[in-house]
């Protein structure tokens, strides 16, 4: 009996195993794909967990959040250290007015039009807003990384991708206290907004300049403990914040920019390994985000899912880039651009399951609009942001447009 128990345990997972296999797979050929057609990978790791969900049932809302979260802060760390402050010095006045001011505007905008088209209430269709708000980090560096687009306008929307995070995971957040409690006041929500921001910012400094230190001094004996460790100190960093009720986002964000803009040890091979690390994060978690789905919930909602796309890519995020860059030197055909590269990804989805954890009423019907949001964003502009700077000529070196 104990023997056929024991078998029994270990064909689940061998099977557990294959499939695991078979999705890493799947997802590292659909990006020969991916990168033919000009779609950002995670269309095609979402469609095959949509496809696997035919055959396998899961709706584990909790380990999605949690495995999408912990890709976040891989995908967050390889994104700072990858990215040069001499790039982005000169932009990041406009980079840090378009993550804060742009996703306000964004999600007061998005958020009068969802009131409408989804019929609920002002708050709920501002938390709607809030969740779409935010340009996605994994989205945009995928789908800028192969293209020859102007490196000032790439800096701009790469520094406001993984910037402008912590701006929704707030708004998002204190929407949903709000409307649990409508007293809250909103004093007691700028001053939390104020911690959040400053105190990320601060631990993500401080244990950039921790890890450098500690992985210069250590001697290990192999190479390729330094990576382990580097992304050790990332998840440190993460957790740290968090338990402070700061932004673990901006913090890891951060602490990757100090690492790698910093003399550091084995630099190359720590990029490798998140190179690496963050492809197969990203893999698994946007085939778990299309097993979380059902596509028969995504027809039901496809005219709101299609009109509020098409409001949040011509209408919300054109006003958030027109107004944050008012007063910053960037041509028409450059903020145009700007406005059309607003990628959303994985963030807005992960942000969607916080209405569902928080038991709101809504909460099925926002991750399913905002799914479908994402996708249709991920389609139209992530296949068409390279004819269109082509178009604005804005490929390589190029200065496009009139004032």
């Amino acid at each position: 009996m104990r023997k056929g128990v024991i078998d029994k345990m270990t064909h689940q997972a061998d099977s557990i195993l294959m499939l695991l296999a078979a999705l890493m797979l799947v997802g590292v050929l659909s990006t020969k794909f991916s990168s033919r057609f000009g779609l950002p990978s995670l269309v095609l790791f979402i469609a095959a967990g949509m496809i696997l969900s035919r055959f396998v049932y899961y709706n584990n809302v909790p380990l999605t959040q949690f495995a999408g979260l912990f890709a976040l802060v891989v995908i967050l760390f390889e994104g700072g250290m990858q990215t040069r402050f001499k790039d982005i010095r000169p932009v990041i006045g406009p980079s840090l007015a378009l993550s804060t001011l742009g996703v306000l505007v964004t999600t007061a905008v998005v958020g009068l039009f969802a009131t409408w088209v989804l019929d609920v209430s002002w708050a709920e269709g501002l938390l709607f807003g809030a969740i779409v708000g935010s340009t996605d980090a994994a989205a945009v560096f995928s789908v800028l990384g192969g293209k020859n687009i102007n490196k000032r306008l790439t800096s701009t929307l790469e520094a406001e991708s993984g910037s402008n995070d912590p701006m929704a995971v707030f708004l998002t957040v204190s929407l949903i206290e709000w409307i649990h409690d409508p007293d809250t006041a909103v004093w007691r929500l700028l001053l939390s907004f104020i911690w959040e921001m400053g105190i990320g910012l601060l631990i993500g400094l401080a244990m950039g300049k921790t890890t450098v230190q500690v992985i210069n001094r250590i001697n290990l004996d192999s190479t390729g403990l330094y990576s382990v460790m580097a992304f050790g100190f990332a998840v440190l960093t993460y957790g740290s914040a968090a338990l402070l009720h700061s932004s673990g986002l901006l913090a890891v964000y951060t602490m990757g920019l100090v690492l790698g803009n910093s003399e550091l040890t084995y630099y190359r091979t720590i990029m490798s390994f998140n190179h690496g690390f963050g492809w197969m994060m990203q893999i698994f978690m946007f085939i778990l985000l299309g097993l979380l789905v059902f596509p028969q919930e995504l027809v039901n909602i496809a005219w709101e899912g299609l009109l509020l796309s098409f409001i949040l890519m011509l209408v919300a995020r054109p006003i958030g880039v027109f107004l944050s860059l008012l007063f910053f030197k960037y041509s028409i055909h450059e903020k145009t651009l700007i406005s059309w590269a607003g990628l959303r990804g994985a963030i807005p989805i992960v942000l969607a399951m916080y209405p569902l954890l928080a038991g709101l009423e809504h909460g099925r019907m926002f991750f399913n609009v905002v799914f479908f949001v994402v996708l249709t964003s991920a389609v139209i502009q992530g296949t068409t942001i390279s004819p269109l700077a082509m178009k604005l000529k804005l490929i390589g070196s190029q200065a496009g447009g009139s004032r």
